[in-house]
């Protein structure tokens, strides 16, 4: 069943979410559901039968067996010697048995606990978790049109991030704020990330410095000693593979480095089939879990039993441009595979809410649409840019955001558990209403009429002279004027000015070192 934990009143970080009144005194912007550990419990829909598993496994560990994956990061390759594998220069090859012997440690369900503990998340089992979106260098809303990164905007992003109770954790840059300078940027952001929010925060890979400095800052927001940050994972990392078949310097680098203080990775290669892997969805599929297995041996064999999670970008492209496609059949059958193939794991599993989309329209709901559907039916455990993506991870979107939210929320309230007790059957009321006549006025209808179904808060339900009368406003137009009222009433979460002060001293002083080499 779905676990309701809402966030409110009490200890630190309870403020924020959307549950105060807005600036100019009125109610929330958007009436939502609460804060919840959600739970779907539908069957899985998997594509292929057990054999059909076992052949792409078996060509998984034909990759990692005969042709190899090139990785090219020194401490990566000693850790894999050290797990059984032979190299030749940067290219490394590992045998099934070994492989399995190591996948086997990572567990299959886990949890993250953030600065705020009431917003922790479980990772894995029937568990399914909404971040925000990621990675964007440009954003756009109907105000200004598309613009590069800046920091403001993603300031933006992360109050959309902390205010809707759908969105479960902070994921990478909503927007890269190109205006801070690459070498201190990360501190810029996590600041803002961790006191803005106060749900579980990510690191970018990018390096040694980033890394750790992100990892300092969670553990300095958490209020924790060295002991405790690294006693249960309080934060995460996403990697990608250099498809087909690499692993680059920087990511194994800060895979490494968290694996070692026990926090998780979430291992997503990018494979899209006839471009970066086989034109064929299941050799795509095929390929992503060599890629994604050895990143899971190193990790294993680093710290057993480090959580990790295996993600699914799997996609085709525009045979005609080249362009990736997102929210396609292929998508969904190759997201839908991915999931059996991490229940065969027993790994958790990531996917991803994609759209090639340029603008928050028709095109960029359906795509998105098919796209959270493939998560939902593939048995996906964390759905990175839930809310928020357009053209294909380059822009972000203030008006999808607010789309996307209400999709969520719809997705939701569908995964509600459903009973049958007499008065979810009805007959008392079937009775009393009889042949040829209706519910409206029926004592089990007025008893529940105010909670029995979602109420979107951005569909229009209006008959189309009501709408006109009113002005005509389309979706993106409504979406545009709530995430302002949004942003109007928004509260961060509390912080102990102690640890605030802490965090400022740090950043102070990460950037008077000279923060992150720019350069590799």
């Amino acid at each position: 069943m779905n676990e309701v934990a809402p966030i409110e009143g009490g200890k630190r970080g309870r403020r924020g979410g959307g549950r105060s009144a807005n600036a100019r005194g009125r109610g929330p912007a958007i009436k939502q559901l609460p804060w919840q550990k959600l739970v779907n419990n539908d069957r899985p829909t998997e594509p292929l039968p057990p054999e059909g598993v076992e052949a792409i496994h078996d060509g998984a560990m034909r990759i990692l067996e005969e042709i190899g994956i090139e990785v090219l990061n020194p401490q990566a390759i000693e850790i894999l010697k050290g797990a059984g594998a032979t190299v030749e220069g940067e290219l490394v090859r590992i045998g099934r048995d070994a492989v399995m012997e190591h996948v086997r440690k990572a567990p299959s369900q886990f949890t993250i606990t953030p600065r705020n503990p009431d917003r922790e998340i479980t990772v894995g089992g029937k568990h399914i978790l909404f971040g925000n979106v990621s990675s964007a260098p440009n954003f756009s809303n109907l105000d200004v049109g598309r613009q590069s990164g800046t920091q403001a905007a993603y300031q933006d992003f992360l109050k959309l991030t902390q205010y809707f109770n759908c969105i479960h954790f902070a994921g990478g840059y909503p927007v890269e704020p190109v205006d801070l300078h690459a070498s201190t940027r990360h501190l810029d952001c996590l600041f803002d990330k961790l006191t803005l929010t106060d749900k579980v925060a990510h690191a970018y890979s990018l390096g040694k410095e980033r890394v750790e400095d992100v990892a300092e800052m969670v553990r300095i927001a958490g209020g924790l000693t060295q002991e405790e940050f690294e006693a249960k994972p309080r934060m995460y990392t996403n990697i990608n593979s250099t498809s087909p078949l690499k692993h680059d310097f920087p990511m194994m680098d800060g895979m490494i480095r968290l694996a070692k203080m026990g926090q998780p990775t979430i291992v997503t290669p990018f494979t899209l089939a006839g471009a970066m892997a086989p034109v064929t969805m299941v050799g795509a599929v095929t390929q992503s879990i060599a890629e994604a297995l050895i990143a899971i041996v190193i990790i294993q064999a680093v710290r057993p039993g480090c959580p990790c999670v295996i993600g699914t970008f799997t996609s085709n492209v525009d045979m005609r441009t080249g362009s990736p496609a997102f929210g396609t059949p292929d998508y969904m059958r190759a997201t839908q595979i991915t999931g059996q193939m991490a229940r065969y794991y027993d790994i958790p599993m990531r996917s991803t809410n994609a759209c090639a989309s340029n603008i928050p329209d028709a095109q960029g709901a359906w795509e998105s649409v098919f796209s959270l559907w493939a998560a939902m039916s593939s048995g996906t455990n964390v759905v990175y840019h839930a809310a928020g993506w357009l053209e294909g991870g380059l822009c972000a979107s203030y008006e999808k955001f607010v789309m996307d939210c209400d999709t969520l929320q719809q997705l939701i309230w569908y995964m509600k558990p459903l009973t049958t007790e007499p008065e979810d059957i009805a007959l008392d009321a079937v009775k009393e209403v009889g042949p040829g006549g209706h519910y409206f006025g029926a004592a089990h209808t007025q008893e529940r009429y105010e909670t029995a179904f979602y109420s979107p808060f951005i569909s229009d339900w209006s008959n189309f002279e009501n709408w006109r009368d009113a002005g005509g406003v389309r979706t993106p137009e409504r979406a545009n004027q709530m995430w302002k009222n949004i942003l109007a009433e928004f509260e961060p979460p509390a912080i102990d000015e102690a640890i605030r002060e802490e965090l400022e001293a740090f950043v102070a002083r990460r950037k008077e070192e000279g923060g992150a080499p720019t350069d590799f």
